[in-house]
């Protein structure tokens, strides 16, 4: 499909004189190993790296953030979701646009655009100007998102596309990695508003890159409609229900609760009626009469809402309970994104031998294990004996669960379709994050500034706790209902398999290419 961040599909770029990409036996396009190659590999990692960094490091910024703009837990949540809401609502244009326009092209504005939001996060003065400036980044963030996979997969030659997808996956977790302990520094050093401001050199240096990037698109995707209602509406759906969850739990009027959760509702199931109606749909509803998918996709929801929630919380109560500085407190979940760049790998090539059921059950049922270690994570607590235990466990659970989880997805559709299915499901990980950083604090009675307050955070984070845990005994309860336990379920029949095969991301599943290994 047309709207799809699917960079399967694509017109090869012209082979440039010079750079090792010219025909031969592995076709037109660039060659990996030469001196062009290296410089598109850097291009796209460092544009992906902008949107991870910031995805990773905000959460550790919050209780900063609150002191130095004097705001509430609601102005807060919207720190964070005023990104996420922009940025699912246009994730699956995004790369649609890349097909149409060009992909190096997309990529340009992209990175024009995320760096300039981020210039006008760091220069805030209050929260508003701030939540107004992360929506602005997560429109960036969309471009960016699919646009720097889309062009891996796009400018380089078809013998040496899997290992640049592969190369540009772990070379990303890396970023990932990096990210919490350079975003504590920036906080606790210069301020956080560096956690913003170092997007502006990062882009100058994509800028700089991209010139030996060369261009490529989908010629037959300019003769497909963007589906700009289906985007609207989706928006207005995710806006609305977390208007109305986040307001619930501050000193909204019942109006200004209802009311935006009804519009939201309206939206989303007008929504479903564009979408079933249009040629050419953002979102083509036929995809979820695949059984297993649609399990996927709740799965992803569950584990991602619990992965979101946790990781909201977990910050501000080291900063908060435990007196940890901004650097120790990123610092303290840097195992979770270790142990999934060291073992997402293996994990996956363990589903591949015994199917994705029992990983799809194993590892989910770990990371629930892991969570409820949290509840040690109070006054008086100690690194070693507490927190680690705790975060370990759970980053050995996201480590057995998200290669397969991928994998069964791609499983679930044919292969021309990959791409398409790879998209809704990071889109669907994205929406369960937004929608449970709205309605957690709602759901364990934090509101106001209590954040700030100790002994109410700690109350809360407790509640919290056992409730990510029961999301992730939720998917790990769905796993074993609708995974098959052979692993025919996973390739055998679909011929598809991961090539983002290390994956540390937390807050998405990686997004895949589509298509077949090395094609």
């Amino acid at each position: 499909m047309g709207s799809s961040p699917d960079p399967g599909r694509e017109t090869a770029p012209a082979p440039a004189s010079g750079d090792g990409g010219g025909a031969g036996s592995g076709g037109g396009g660039v060659a990996l190993a030469s001196a062009r190659g290296r410089w598109v590999l850097l291009c796209a990692v460092l544009a992906s790296g902008m949107a991870m960094l910031d995805g990773t490091v905000v959460n550790v910024a919050l209780p900063t953030l609150g002191k130095d703009l004097d705001a509430s837990i609601s102005a807060l949540q919207w720190v964070v979701n005023a990104y996420m809401l922009t940025l699912s609502a246009l994730l699956l244009l995004g790369g649609a646009l890349g097909d149409r326009i060009g992909r190096r092209r997309t990529l340009v504005i992209g990175v024009v655009w995320f760096a300039a939001a981020s210039a006008l996060c760091g220069l805030a003065q209050d929260a508003g100007m701030l939540i107004a400036a992360r929506a602005l980044q997560g429109v960036g963030g969309a471009l960016l998102t699919p646009g720097s996979l889309a062009l891996v997969r796009a400018s380089y030659r078809p013998d040496d596309q899997a290992r640049a997808v592969g190369a540009w996956s772990g070379l990303g977790g890396v970023a990932g990695a990096v990210g919490p302990f350079l975003g504590g520094w920036l906080i606790d050093g210069p301020g956080w508003r560096w956690i913003f401001l170092i997007n502006v050199p990062l882009a100058a240096l994509v800028l700089f890159a991209v010139r030996h990037v060369p261009e490529s698109r989908d010629e037959s995707a300019a003769q497909q409609p963007f589906d700009v209602p289906g985007a609207c509406l989706a928006a207005l759906f995710l806006a609305g229900v977390s208007f109305s969850l986040i307001g619930a739990s501050g000193d909204t009027s019942a109006g200004g609760v209802i009311l935006p959760g009804v519009l939201g509702l309206a939206a989303g199931a007008a929504f479903v009626l564009v979408e079933h109606r249009r040629r050419n749909p953002m979102l083509p509803l036929e995809l979820f009469r695949s059984r297993l998918f649609t399990a996927a996709n709740v799965m992803t929801l569950c584990l991602y809402a619990a992965i979101g929630g946790i990781l909201f919380m977990l910050p501000v109560q080291l900063q908060t309970t435990l007196g940890y500085d901004a650097l120790q407190a990123g610092t303290a979940t840097l195992p979770i994104t270790v142990l999934m760049l060291l073992l997402s790998a293996s994990a996956g090539d363990l589903a591949r031998r015994v199917g994705p059921r029992l990983p799809l059950v194993v590892g989910p049922s770990v990371a629930a294990a892991g969570v409820l270690l949290m509840l040690r994570v109070r006054p008086g607590a100690a690194y070693v004996t507490d927190v680690l235990p705790a975060v370990v466990v759970l980053g050995l659970g996201m480590s057995l669960f998200v290669a397969p989880l991928t994998a069964t997805v791609l499983a679930s559709v044919d292969a021309s379709r990959a791409g398409l299915a790879s998209g809704v499901n990071n889109t669907a990980a994205r929406i369960a994050q937004l929608l449970v950083v709205a309605g957690l604090p709602l759901a364990v009675g934090l509101s106001g500034t209590a954040y700030a307050d100790p002994d109410a955070l700690n109350a809360s984070f407790g509640k919290a706790a056992v409730g990510c845990a029961a999301l992730f005994a939720l998917a790990a309860a769905a796993a074993a209902v609708f995974v098959r336990p052979s692993p025919a379920a996973w390739h055998d029949e679909r011929g598809n398999e991961p090539q983002c095969k290390t994956c540390c991301g937390v807050q998405a599943p990686p997004l895949e290419p589509g298509g077949r290994v090395g094609e």
